[in-house]
């Protein structure tokens, strides 16, 4: 059975690798089969990010490359597209003031050729995807889905949000959005 694939930019795979490893390049769901990667660029945006490297020093660990290998087959025809239509975008986030870096437009770029949905919390992001009609899904509606498709329980739900709140990283809108995905008030941060 196909399925589809769902990249994760930047910050959904840092706020999620960590408690749900292996995360990428395994599939889930029942009727209809998912599989999540990281957005191509994650590697050298971390690389070039002192900040990153020492807020999420794990993701360096052999483990977690070995699981980032695996990458989206994207055709030369499918390339060049991008390439094509990143200018059209990058300008329209200009004009809006948007703060997206260009792994951010890339990450959107490849997502609106492919006809794939991107998971992301950046709001920047978001209006730009919403600009292009470009599918997305914050962490919490990914953590909705693997919650329907039963790839995860509800305590891993929890713990990855008290987690998130320990850490002061908490996604914009956190408190309605988990109220409305879950039917619950979210988790205390222990």
């Amino acid at each position: 059975m196909a399925h589809t694939n769902i990249p994760l930019d930047s910050n959904a795979y840092f706020r999620l690798a960590r408690s749900i490893h292996p995360l990428l390049n395994q599939e889930f769901g029942d009727t209809k089969r998912y599989r999540l990667y990281v957005i191509a660029d994650l590697e050298k945006e971390f690389a070039r990010s002192r900040r990153l490297q020492n807020k999420f020093s794990w993701v360096d660990a052999q483990e977690y490359r070995d699981n980032r290998a695996c990458k989206i087959q994207i055709s030369r025809k499918e390339q060049k597209v991008i390439k094509q239509t990143y200018d059209y975008i990058a300008n329209h986030a200009r004009s809006e003031g948007l703060g997206t870096s260009y792994v951010d437009i890339m990450a959107l770029v490849t997502a609106h050729v492919l006809d794939i949905q991107i998971v992301t919390d950046d709001q920047d992001m978001l209006a730009l995807a919403d600009a292009f009609g470009i599918a997305t899904s914050t962490t919490l509606g990914l953590m909705h889905l693997m919650l329907d498709t039963k790839h995860i329980e509800m305590d891993v739900v929890r713990q990855i949000c008290e987690y998130w709140q320990y850490e002061r990283d908490i996604p914009a809108n956190f408190r309605r959005d988990y109220s409305t995905l879950f039917g619950e008030d979210p988790p205390p941060p222990f």
